[in-house]
């Protein structure tokens, strides 16, 4: 993870560009699965300090709704996506028609979850498979996980592992968008942790080296 102290904007604007690409193919496949237009896009990626990470959705303490997997391939890591737990729900509402589906309080309705964990899967494959297209690298990802619990609690399953090797991570925004009437948004966050050496792997491939 030393490796990430060395990008420069160009490996950012990298990355951002194969977000947006995902985004957009994730759009595709959220619109069907939702019966509606839905725009995505990835506003902002950056590289935060891992003491830092809980900050980025407002604090260790908040309740968050997240999707944990891990990458699997020629390279591995972590990824999480966390979003409001508030502009899910009415998202999974919507893809359930279940109107009393929440996730304050378990129980947890089973085909609700299903239903997040289908849109987790959707977001991280688009992505990963976007990824793999810009490098030529084999990426999958394994079966996702759901967790509604406090953010710094669920991203301590990356961290302390991490935090033995590096102090850094990458955050790339996410803005999904129904185009309705409402014009509902879920805006959520990625977290992309990979396992040591895999940056400067990925980066080679893309022809950036990060020891230049």
């Amino acid at each position: 993870m030393d490796d990430l102290k060395k990008l420069q904007p160009i490996h950012l604007d990298v990355l951002k560009e194969i977000g947006n690409i995902g985004a957009g193919n994730a759009a595709t496949s959220l619109s069907v699965l939702l019966n509606m237009t839905i725009d995505m896009s990835v506003p902002d990626v950056r590289v935060v300090p891992l003491q830092e990470i809980h900050e980025q959705i407002g604090g260790a303490d908040t309740e968050v709704a997240a999707i944990f997997l891990r990458i699997e391939g020629q390279v591995t890591g972590s990824m999480y996506f966390i979003t409001n737990i508030d502009d899910i729900e009415k998202m999974i509402r919507r893809l359930t028609k279940n109107d009393q589906f929440q996730l304050k309080d378990p129980p947890y309705d089973e085909m609700g979850i299903s239903a997040f964990l289908e849109v987790g899967n959707i977001l991280a494959g688009s992505y990963l498979s976007s990824f793999s297209d810009f490098t030529k690298i084999d990426l999958q990802p394994s079966v996702p996980g759901v967790s509604i619990d406090m953010a710094g609690a669920i991203l301590s399953y990356g961290l302390i592992p991490l935090s033995e090797v590096g102090d850094l991570a990458i955050v790339i925004d996410t803005e999904i968008v129904e185009v309705d009437k409402e014009r509902q948004k879920v805006s959520g966050h990625f977290f992309l942790l990979p396992d040591p050496g895999s940056f400067q792997t990925i980066f080679n491939a893309l022809g950036v080296h990060l020891n230049e």
